[in-house]
């Protein structure tokens, strides 16, 4: 682990130190807020050093926490934009987004959260946002996953509020159409290109039996892309009578590696979600980009580490609006 970790963190240092070459990322009409690189450098050189490592203890101890990681920064920018509202927890007269229907007993690594924010707290009081924490620690569990690096964007603050209702309303469900995916990414600014991308992280991680049960029942199952011997596993993996905290890897094949396989499998009839699946049976256009990416995880890689970018930037608090909380579970 103490060899991959310096290799991980030397490769983390040469994408920093490329950031500050001419990037046409950086010109993108997407990036609306005033994010900008690198702005911890001087205020709090140690910031993504101290994220990184505390990532990758979390990773080497438990691989599952690289996707959760990644899947808790995408549930933040859904909703009202990536201002760490995901984190806050229930009041007597406040009520968070943890509880909403796709968060429930589902997210996970807040205590990863806990203890990068108690550190940087510890050494840069009230500096780095649990937002900037969140996108930062996103790319870090793809790097440490075998996937691409990217320089991330900062200056994100954290918000006041949180909604369970937009929770409950705007984040994808497993069940959804092409037609549902794409008008819920481009609710938030993605196109249908971004949101085929962005599906990549299911290249990593679980999923519990129940989010998808419509494959498990056979619906919309007998078209020329189905694989019936893949389904028959899944049912059978999700016959027991603990099947409602059955686990399935979303990649069945390189399930802790951040790779293009994803693709390869919805090709092979083998997404896990009804969502994924649909990507390559549901819709020309998608079925085209998944196909691409399949062949060449090169470009895969390219546009996943763009449409993270424009993610990233989605309703971004900055200036003087929000606020660094102490504490990422609580408003100060």
């Amino acid at each position: 682990m103490s060899k991959y970790f310096a290799f991980c963190l030397v490769m983390l240092k040469l994408a920093m130190a490329f950031a500050n070459t001419p990037n046409s990322l950086k010109d993108e009409a997407f990036v609306e807020v005033s994010l900008s690189f690198g702005i911890y450098l001087n205020i709090c050189p140690e910031a993504e050093a101290i994220i990184f490592s505390w990532v990758a203890k979390a990773v080497s101890e438990d691989p599952r926490m690289a996707a959760s990681l990644l899947r808790l920064h995408f549930h933040d920018c859904f909703v009202n934009g990536c201002d760490a509202s995901v984190l806050l927890d229930d009041t007597d007269n406040f009520v968070g987004e943890k509880t909403a229907a796709p968060n429930l007993n589902s997210l996970r690594g807040f205590e990863v959260i806990d203890a990068i924010k108690s550190e940087l707290e510890a050494v840069c009081p009230q500096i780095v946002s649990c937002a900037d924490i969140l996108a930062t620690a996103a790319r870090d569990s793809v790097i440490l996953s075998g996937g691409p690096s990217w320089e991330v964007q900062t200056g994100r603050r954290d918000s006041l509020s949180a909604s369970k209702e937009a929770a409950n309303n705007n984040i994808p469900g497993p069940n959804s159409t092409v037609a549902t995916l794409v008008a819920k990414f481009e609710n938030v600014g993605l196109s249908l290109s971004d949101m085929v991308a962005l599906s990549g992280a299911h290249t990593i991680g679980k999923a519990r039996c129940s989010t998808f049960s419509t494959r498990l029942q056979g619906i919309n199952q007998n078209g020329p892309d189905i694989n019936l011997d893949f389904i028959a596993s899944l049912q059978q993996l999700c016959s027991g009578s603990d099947s409602a905290t059955t686990l399935a890897h979303l990649d069945l094949v390189t399930p802790a590696t951040f790779d293009n396989q994803y693709y390869v499998n919805l090709i092979s009839g083998e997404g896990l979600l009804q969502s994924d699946q649909v990507l390559f049976s549901g819709d020309e256009q998608t079925r085209q980009i998944v196909e691409t990416y399949a062949e060449d995880p090169f470009v895969f890689f390219e546009d996943f580490k763009n449409s993270m970018l424009k993610m990233g930037s989605i309703g971004a608090l900055t200036g003087s609006s929000g606020e660094i909380r102490r504490n990422c579970r609580t408003i100060n």
